[in-house]
């Protein structure tokens, strides 16, 4: 089996999940995971698949466009290459770092590249900004491996110090508290 990466974009509608899908059956392929939103008025979904080692790759990206662009959207496919992770994000332990706050330009760049400058990873990131002048709308979600043998106090202590600089109150729990405390 040939293992592969795809993204698919475009304007929303009914159907695209069906789409990718079906032409994925067609040609012998299985999805092994997604992840899929509807940002604003866009649907945005990356797709881990496997194809017959038979199968053309280049072939099943030519039925995707092809059957894709007929809804307006857009495809990218490529192997995934066989990498072992980062042996500091094996042994890493998963926090949620939240600010709230006005919503202004730059925000997200400040602090990932903190978080990047510490060798945390994020994986996983969401915005809530429903604008306006109330800054309790205005949230950004960051799901983080925080490597073990980091300075982590260094990494708190940054973090904060750039969140007051943008008037951000900030919030750093590990996700199993986040999860907890969370619960609807």
């Amino acid at each position: 089996m040939t293992k592969l990466i795809l993204s698919v974009i475009g304007h929303d509608r009914p159907g695209i999940i069906a789409a990718v899908s079906g032409i994925l059956f067609e040609k012998g392929g299985n999805i092994e995971a997604v992840s899929q939103t509807i940002l604003q008025t866009q649907f945005s979904g990356t797709f881990i698949v496997t194809i017959p080692a038979t199968t053309p790759v280049e072939t099943l990206r030519e039925e995707l466009a092809a059957g894709l662009n007929l809804l307006g959207l857009d495809v990218l496919l490529r192997r995934v290459e066989k990498k072992e992770p980062l042996p500091s994000l094996i042994d890493a332990e998963p926090f949620v770092i939240t600010t709230q706050g006005p919503d202004q330009k730059g925000l997200v760049a400040r602090i990932t590249a903190i978080i990047a400058r510490h060798g945390v990873n994020v994986t996983n990131l969401q915005a809530i900004f429903k604008g306006g002048d109330d800054p309790e709308n205005n949230i950004m979600i960051y799901e983080v491996d925080i490597p073990r043998n980091i300075d982590r106090q260094a990494l708190n202590r940054e973090l904060r110090q750039q969140a007051e600089a943008l008037s951000l109150t900030l919030n750093i729990q590990h996700r199993k508290i986040f999860e907890e405390m969370n619960r609807i």
